[in-house]
């Protein structure tokens, strides 16, 4: 059971963003599973890393594992950080029992010169939920399907917390549509809502889709807080059924 939160963002105000998720979250499904928060969710998607950007034991690190543990669910989506020399646009994936995993985004949006300020991640990542293995990414790793290929059914679930902007939604909804087609998974997109610092406009447009590429779920233009159930025997069964995933190419630049 996975609740998404399609929410606006105060442009760069960590208090009021974690103020807004902190009610959001209080007034949740209590079977929810899992909450996938946007990415930046503290912040919005900003360059100004060297003014907002924390260290791990940080105010919203802490914000999220304490939310985490109070309200018994996994909370997950990215922040800033600083760690040494370097800034990263990392996903925090807190677990109810207060423990972190992380992964670090893969590809840095060039286009608004994020290569320039964050440091780019170098690993997948695997966390399991539930008997579900899960992978998370960030934002433009939609856009690289040998960086999210499902080698050897590595994952059930993957999902993307993004500030995609609506003048490309197009591509959002396509993208995600053949990632979870190709890989024989669920895919979720939890995107932001609204208009940032930047003047650019965001519609939102998170979606679940099935591993048929059925689409269970999507929203645009609204803040929503919605809640889906994912059924792990339709997986196992249509992956038995039309086993296409055995024939996979594999990741011919460096395998898992």
């Amino acid at each position: 059971n996975v609740t998404l939160c399609q929410a606006p963002l105060s442009w760069e105000a960590v208090d009021a963003n974690l103020a807004h998720f902190d009610q959001c979250i209080d007034t949740i499904d209590a079977t929810s599973h899992l909450v996938i928060l946007p990415e930046m969710f503290s912040t919005g998607f900003s360059m100004n890393a060297a003014e907002l950007a924390e260290s791990m034991d940080g105010k919203a690190v802490s914000w999220i594992c304490n939310k985490a543990v109070e309200r018994n669910v996994g909370i997950t989506g990215s922040i800033m950080i600083r760690e040494k020399q370097n800034y990263y646009n990392r996903l925090l994936w807190a677990r109810p029992d207060g423990s972190l995993a992380v992964y670090d985004k893969k590809h840095l949006f060039r286009y608004a010169g994020e290569e320039k300020v964050y440091t780019a991640g170098n690993r997948r990542v695997t966390v399991e939920l539930n008997g579900w293995k899960i992978r998370p990414f960030i934002c433009y790793d939609l856009r690289f399907p040998i960086w999210t290929r499902n080698l050897n059914l590595s994952y059930d679930l993957a999902f993307f917390v993004a500030n995609w902007p609506a003048k490309r939604a197009a591509h959002w909804r396509a993208l995600l549509r053949a990632r979870a087609i190709e890989n024989q998974a669920y895919m979720i997109g939890v995107n932001r809502v609204g208009v940032d610092g930047n003047g650019f406009d965001y519609s939102g447009n998170s979606m679940v889709i099935d591993p048929t590429g059925k689409i269970l779920f999507e929203d645009q233009g609204h803040a929503c807080y919605p809640f889906v159930s994912l059924n792990q025997d339709i997986l196992k069964h249509y992956r038995e059924q039309f086993p296409a995933w055995m024939d996979s190419d594999g990741d011919l630049r460096k395998p898992e």
